[in-house]
This record gives structure tokens, C-alpha cells and sequence, in this order.
């Protein structure tokens, strides 16, 4: 940095976005191979590939932000953007799955009985299990904002017990959906109400376990001291990405299980 007469950060030649993104080709191939063929050995390959860039590039990530200063005040307004930016793309992805629900919900044809949801359709009761994982979620939004003001407050303590009870209420949000999908009384092929359901809402759970993992992260690198109450953009990207997964949940809450049931 003492070499050059400004303060951004130009970074190194680095393996892991070409690494990360033929591993995510490959993982693709080998869901297809594995819905179709029954075999999972690309998949797994696949996903250590994955794992092992993931874990790698955000090594190099924290040693740049946290050890080297590289992110200096020019360069975390650049993050905070492409966060956005990234967050606003996501909205988007989802504004498909609402689209094609009620473009089939509000004016169901005769292949599906001219009503919604389709005859011969058994829905989720909304004020079961899906109205606990809305609580759940809700009850983890609020434990990242505290966490988030324990680190401005520079309280260790309370931002640890904070993204504990965070990542706690991710997975067991996960772990609800994962016995919901289990007993549904539908499946993935029955329909354009059973793919607009599982779609929408699996890929709502991918959403989660990636926060999960982000905060699980950040988690860690607290009890490692890599945190502030001045820099700490990676923990504020994580809690961005996390009220926005609890935003898309309520819309899908209110939408598919409550008002589509």
C-alpha cells in the first residue's frame, strides 16, 4: 500500500473465481447426473471442489480486509455496493418464482380445475409448521440486529452469544423445512402448484443455509478478534443478506402457504 498514490486495492491474480465457477458447473452436472442416472460421485466431487474454493478465497478475503488493510474506506464503499448490487439482483431472481405463482394462482385454467389450488391438492395447514418458521426467522432477525449493535458497541460478548442464537435459529429453520418437505403431501411433480411451491421455497432454504454459513463465518472470525466497532463490513453484508431471506420468507408465507392455500 506504501507504494502507491491511492487507496484502492488492486488485487493479486487469484485461481478461485475460475476454481469456484467450474466447481459450480460441475455441481450442476452432477445434480442432473444424479436425478437422472443415480449416481452421485460428480456431485460429490462436485461440492468438496466447492467447499474447498469457497474456504480458500474467503481465506485470502480475510487476510486482505483484516491483516494487510486493503479495505480502506474507498474500498468497503465499493463492497457495500456490489452488496447491494448483489442483493437487488436477488430480489429479482425471486420476483420470477411470485410472477409465475400468481400468474397461475389468480387465473387457474381448466387443466387444474379452474381453481387454486388445483383439485386433488392437499395444502399445508399456514398456521402449523410454516407459521413457526416464520417466527423463527423473525426471532433470528432480531438476534442479528443485536449482534449487530454489540459490535458497534464493541460488546464481544454479547456479539457472540447474539450470532449464536442467530445460526442456532437458522439451522433449526432448516431442519423444519427439511421435515416439512419430508411429510408434504404433494410433490415437486404434481403440477404447476407443486413446482411453484417446492421451487419458490427451495430455493428460499438454499437462501438460508447460505446465510447460515455466512453468519457461521462471521461467527467465527469474532472469536478470532477480526471485528471492530469501525471495520466490520464482512458481519454487515452478512446481516444485509439475512434481513433480506427474512423479507422474501414473509412474502412467500403470506403468498404461498397462507393466501395460496
Amino acid at each position: 500500500m506504501a507504494h502507491q498514490a491511492h487507496a484502492f486495492h488492486m488485487v493479486n491474480p487469484s485461481p478461485w473465481p475460475l476454481t469456484g465457477a467450474a466447481a459450480a458447473f460441475s455441481l450442476t452436472s452432477g445434480l442432473a447426473a444424479w436425478f437422472h442416472f443415480d449416481t452421485s460421485t460428480v456431485l460429490t466431487l462436485s461440492l468438496i471442489l466447492l467447499l474447498l474454493a469457497m474456504y480458500q478465497w474467503w481465506r485470502d478475503i480475510i487476510r486482505e480486509g483484516t491483516f494487510q488493510g486493503h479495505h480502506t474506506l474507498p474500498v468497503q464503499k465499493g463492497l457495500r455496493y456490489g452488496m447491494i448490487l448483489f442483493i437487488t439482483s436477488e430480489v429479482f431472481f425471486f420476483i420470477g418464482f411470485f410472477w409465475a405463482f400468481y400468474n397461475a394462482s389468480l387465473a387457474p385454467t381448466s387443466d387444474v380445475g379452474e381453481c387454486w389450488p388445483p383439485t386433488g391438492i392437499n395444502p399445508f395447514n399456514p398456521f402449523e409448521i410454516p407459521l413457526l418458521n416464520t417466527a423463527v426467522l423473525l426471532a433470528s432477525g432480531v438476534s442479528v440486529t443485536w449482534a449487530h449493535h454489540s459490535i458497534m458497541q464493541a460488546n464481544r460478548k454479547g456479539t457472540l452469544q447474539a450470532l449464536t442464537i442467530t445460526v442456532t435459529l437458522g439451522l433449526y429453520f432448516t431442519l423444519l423445512q427439511v421435515m416439512e418437505y419430508y411429510e408434504a403431501p404433494f410433490t415437486i411433480a404434481d403440477g404447476i402448484y407443486g413446482t411453484t411451491f417446492f421451487v419458490a421455497t427451495g430455493f428460499h432454504g438454499l437462501h438460508v443455509i447460505i446465510g447460515s454459513i455466512f453468519l457461521i463465518a462471521c461467527l467465527l472470525r469474532q472469536l478470532f478478534f477480526h471485528f471492530t466497532a469501525q471495520h466490520h463490513f464482512g458481519f454487515e453484508a452478512a446481516a444485509w443478506y439475512w434481513h433480506f431471506v427474512d423479507v422474501v420468507w414473509l412474502f412467500l408465507y403470506v403468498s404461498i402457504y397462507w393466501w395460496g392455500s
